[in-house]
């Protein structure tokens, strides 16, 4: 489908991965998926993506710096960025918001309250970033 939105998830965590974009491929949304910060900057800057959800510890750059050079580098047309982490999110809060992203998610996360953040955040998208 053409309507389909689109997400990148990026995590170094490969069970956790697959289990996004399975969960939102049901869901009804075209999942890419990236296993380290290097693979994610680079799909971000040239896949058409709707919204990115980035783990903060990955291999290569680090969710916090690929959200900052999206941000910079696509502008106005940066789609909303997630920062997803295991990471205490009030200290994580500043930072996240610094790097461009739009909020922050706490893991372990409940799926369906997942589900429901993402549509929320994909639906209130006008293609800019925050």
């Amino acid at each position: 489908m053409a309507d389909r939105k689109r997400i990148l998830i990026a995590d170094d965590d490969p069970d956790l991965l697959d289990l996004l974009q399975t969960y939102l491929t049901h869901q009804g949304y075209d999942v890419i998926a990236a296993a380290n910060g290097k693979d994610a900057l680079k799909l971000a800057l040239t896949e058409t993506v709707d919204l990115i959800m980035l783990d903060v510890m990955m291999p290569y750059i680090d969710g916090y710096h690929v959200a900052y050079e999206v941000s910079n580098k696509l502008g106005e047309k940066a789609p909303r960025i997630v920062i997803v982490t295991s990471r205490n999110t009030s200290r994580e809060q500043g930072i996240a918001l610094m790097s461009g992203a739009y909020e922050i998610i706490q893991k372990p996360f409940d799926m369906n309250q997942l589900s429901t953040r993402v549509a929320q955040i994909i639906a209130g998208s006008s293609g800019a970033a925050k």
